[in-house]
């Protein structure tokens, strides 16, 4: 069989057109084979696969992509790519005629949580063509929704003479593309004139595609007839026909959803926090609300310590590991000691009768157990197919992981630079950590199993959920542990010697130092990107889609220097930071010494300390010249160093006087780039500090302007091409739907970036992204969007209300439209309004916290507000614990709290 794959595209001198045809390999994996094609006008690019065996291939998946001297300039949307059935039983030569695919504006409609979930159907079997001529026509059509297939239908009586009854079925042979074969001599094609006649034409047949659902109704397609005319064809000759996209007259949907922590979950079965058991019970709760998103926090590994630090979602020590925290103890066996079983369900009752998540008892409870499961099932359990499937498909992390875990615990510690060694992962001990046979398989083999169980039970909860209709949406962090097994394990894509946080924000004035290393994104991107499309595609085992955490470090990482506790000296990386030349052309005279290092003075040091000014210059500082300017001590001039020196010290004078200190140390105006120390980054927020305020009125006009130039206008185009290099192939690499929290400091690329891939952006009304408005208009919030009112990192709706009370009364007048006094603490009745409106915005989602939901009831929401809080951003070391305070029984129960919600899901038209 021979296949000659055919395509327009225009292009400029030297460039080339390619075939990229997907290869399964043995592993599961798949690689790609590159042809280059040819052409005799620039215009029309052809190749021809020859030999091709259709029993030993069912299909060819393929893309074009441009190049010019062998670098890539462009390619076709890859999320989903072009198929070829080899299915024609009598074919010899197929001819395919193609379309270039971009990213389509309704790339939505192709992921897996429209496909697997909201419209979730088998595809249909296409069957074997025996047509001795054939003409395939292949169509996209993504907005077919549940229980509607396409069908063909036209003039010719072949075609059913435009009888819709007689119209005929096409077949759903990839994600929302659709195929039909055609008879070519019933359509009148003619054949190859024999030698010396005259050959014949064909005439043109006109012909749609419609909709039919299982009811009968029919939708016609809103274009004008589309028109079929073909050459001359011969015996075993198949002419492939890729058609424009159809399009039928059918509103976007809007969907709603919930947010809210595995870990919050409560069930009348939890042992003392949410597991993937309760999980299928949300997802239950959630469809039967009518809604159809269920969205959750990070639920990979951070076990560290094993103390309450590691319930920091955040921050996990492997992006494929789940938490073993998460084991549902239910979906197990039985102790085989019933006196055990007896005590861990005692245990397991006290608890889940506690207000908040317990997280040492729990964890050191839930370890006790698997160990006992593992000891009684394990031999059984990793002799199963479905075990060896598993290791086989993971094999590449969780063996390095299983080492790292054992490693942890035998030495006490997870920073492996501390251990007496394996201080890294050694490729070369891969094959007796993987042989079931060896000793060193066996001191790992708890971990192998308790990733098994762990995968098994959140793959149900994932199944559930689409079988339900309802969209599981998991979330990326942008960092991880900075003593982690990825780190540990390949550590070339890290770089240590500093942390990424975030510059200051509404929720904190000093910025946010999360601790974790940098990429190194050049590393990165050598090959590929490889370890962030294995997280994705990982990632899509669980999920159907996601929400990037901090999306603006594709963008450019906050960058904070090591011995940094604070994130104020954090500089943008990747940056164009500016030379004293630069700087100079503003008219700002930059004097390095003065400039450079923090403005110290009995001036600086009585707004600071006041009357214990002089004690903090004799103690901590050291005056560097007669004009009374000072500099810190050697043992004090970093914030590390500071932070040592008060450890344990937590009185309000010491906590007052430490905060003193970084502010003495964060005093300055510009800071040298980390990589250039001859180039500078003008300090964020410089405004607030005392070295501007010492400046001239002239030299704080001339920094004001440079300072705009910088964070507002220099990096807009270099930041936008530096996401480009990675998000594309990132966002295409699975199916999942794809969301980015683009909140914060952002550059006007995110938008263009944004756009560009499709990517949903997130809207929370109290964070518009207009300059000088105080409440978002939620009439302008764009489809592609993700609605939402709070989010885990800020105050509930009901502590938001009563925070700042002239806040809230602005909202109440200029947002609700009441008049008088706003009520507080919020009633239930204003809640259920607000949430209302945040529903009726345009966004394809709208998310609502459980909190948030609970608030519009007041017979069952907490008595306190302030236990709802699942996160403060400004603090590092916040214990992740929040429950909800009632059982997910008890609210599937509440007939009238499960209407409610549905109600509001139908009034304002969401699904």
């Amino acid at each position: 069989m021979t296949v000659q794959f055919n395509i327009n595209y225009n292009t400029s001198f030297g460039e080339e057109l390619l075939l990229n045809v997907i290869v399964p390999t043995e592993d599961g994996q798949e690689k790609t084979a590159v042809f280059g094609m040819s052409t005799t006008d620039g215009r029309r690019w052809r190749y021809t696969l020859n030999n091709i065996d259709p029993i030993a291939n069912s299909h060819i998946d393929y893309y074009f992509s441009l190049s010019n001297a062998g670098k890539e300039l462009n390619r076709e949307w890859i999320t989903v790519t072009h198929r070829l059935d080899l299915n024609m039983a009598k074919a010899t030569t197929i001819t395919v005629n193609n379309r270039w695919n971009e990213i389509p504006h309704d790339s939505y409609l192709y992921t897996s949580a429209y496909t697997d979930c909201i419209n979730r159907h088998p595809r249909h079997s296409v069957g074997l063509s025996a047509y001795i001529r054939t003409v395939r026509l292949i169509v996209r059509a993504p907005q077919l929704r549940l229980g509607e297939r396409l069908a063909i239908v036209g003039e010719h009586p072949s075609l059913g003479s435009w009888n819709t009854e007689h119209a005929i079925p096409m077949h759903e042979h990839n994600y929302n593309e659709w195929q039909i074969d055609l008879n070519a001599n019933a359509l009148g094609v003619p054949q190859p004139a024999k030698k010396g006649a005259e050959a014949v034409p064909m005439k043109g047949l006109e012909y749609k595609f419609i909709a039919v659902s299982t009811d009968g109704k029919v939708m016609w397609e809103t274009c004008d007839n589309r028109t079929l005319k073909l050459e001359a064809m011969d015996m075993g000759d198949v002419c492939v026909i890729e058609e424009d996209q159809s399009f039928f007259a059918m509103c976007n949907r809007r969907l709603s959803g919930t947010l809210v922590p595995l870990f919050s979950l409560r069930t009348e079965g939890s042992f003392g926090i949410g597991d993937f058991g309760d999980l299928k019970a949300m997802i239950d709760f959630v469809a039967d609300t009518g809604q159809r998103v269920l969205q959750l926090l990070p639920i990979n590994d951070t076990t560290t310590t094993r103390q309450w630090t590691d319930s920091y979602p955040y921050s996990c020590i492997s992006i494929f590991a789940l938490n073993p925290i998460y084991v549902d103890l239910r979906q197990l066996p039985p102790l085989a000691d019933a006196k055990q079983q007896a005590e861990f369900e005692a245990l397991r009752q006290e608890l889940n009768a506690l207000p908040a998540v317990d997280y040492e008892r729990v964890i050191r409870a839930k370890e006790q157990y698997m160990h006992l499961m593992f000891e009684q099932e394990s031999e059984r359990t990793m002799r199963s197919a479905a075990f060896k499937k598993f290791f086989r498909d993971n094999e590449h992390w969780l063996v390095p992981y299983a080492q790292y875990s054992y490693l942890r615990d035998a030495y006490g510690t997870a920073d492996f630079n501390a251990w007496p060694c394996h201080r890294e992962w050694t490729e070369a001990e891969r094959g007796q950590l993987s042989n079931p046979r060896t000793k060193a398989y066996k001191k790992l083999a708890y971990f192998y199993y308790l990733q098994f169980v762990l995968d098994q039970q959140m793959s149900a909860a994932h199944e559930h959920a689409m079988a339900r209709g309802v969209i599981l949406k998991g979330d990326i962090p942008i960092g991880v542990d900075r003593t982690g097994c990825d780190v540990w394990f390949e550590p070339q894509y890290f770089n240590l010697n500093g942390q990424a946080g975030a510059p200051p924000d509404a929720f904190s004035v000093n910025g946010q130092n999360w601790g974790f290393p940098t990429y190194n994104w050049d590393r990165m991107l050598a090959d590929g990107c490889q370890w962030w499309v294995r997280r994705f595609r990982n990632m899509a085992k669980y999920f159907d889609a996601y929400r990037i955490d901090h999306v603006l470090g594709f963008f450019r990482i906050w960058d904070i220097p090591v011995d940094c506790v604070h994130a104020l000296l954090g500089q943008f990386s990747p940056a164009l930071p500016m030379t004293k030349a630069e700087i100079g052309s503003y008219g700002f005279e930059l004097d390095e010494e003065l400039h450079t290092r923090p403005f110290i003075n009995k001036w600086v040091l009585e707004r600071i300390f006041g009357e214990h000014a002089l004690d903090v210059a004799e103690k901590y500082l050291q005056p560097i010249a007669e004009d009374g300017t000072f500099s810190m001590r050697p043992e004090y001039d970093t914030e590390r160093k500071v932070q040592a020196a008060f450890a344990g010290k937590d009185s309000e004078a010491d906590t007052a006087l430490r905060d003193g200190l970084y502010k003495l140390i964060e005093n300055v105006l510009f800071v040298r780039d980390r990589k250039r120390n001859y180039l500078y980054h003008p300090r964020i927020t410089a405004h607030l500090t005392f070295a501007y305020a010492a400046l001239s009125d002239d030299d704080k006009q001339r920094f004001n302007r440079l300072y705009d130039d910088f964070y507002y206008r220099r990096h807009n185009m270099f930041w936008y091409r530096e996401a480009m290099k990675k998000l594309p192939r990132l966002v295409q690499a699975t199916r999942m739907l794809v969301c980015a929290e683009d909140l914060g400091m952002v550059p006007e690329c995110v938008d263009w970036v944004m756009k560009d891939l499709r990517i949903l952006s997130l809207n929370v009304q109290t964070m518009p992204k207009e300059y000088g408005v105080r409440f978002a208009d939620l009439s302008k919030y764009p489809y592609r969007s993700v609605c939402l009112f709070s989010s885990h990192d800020m105050p509930t709706l009901r502590l938001w209300w009563d925070e700042d009370k002239e806040v809230a009364q602005d909202y109440y007048e200029s947002v609700l439209y009441h008049t008088g006094a706003a009520p507080h603490p919020l009633p239930g009745w204003l809640a259920r309004e607000i949430i209302v409106r945040q529903m009726q915005t345009p966004s394809m989602l709208c998310i609502v916290q459980l909190q948030d939901w609970l608030a519009t009831d007041e017979r069952i929401r907490q008595a306190d507000p302030t236990g709802e809080r699942v996160n403060v951003p400004a603090n590092p070391f916040h214990y992740w614990r929040y429950r909800m305070p009632m059982t997910i029984e008890s609210l599937k129960a509440n007939r009238d709290f499960v209407n409610s919600i549905k109600d509001i899901v139908d009034e304002t038209g969401r699904y």
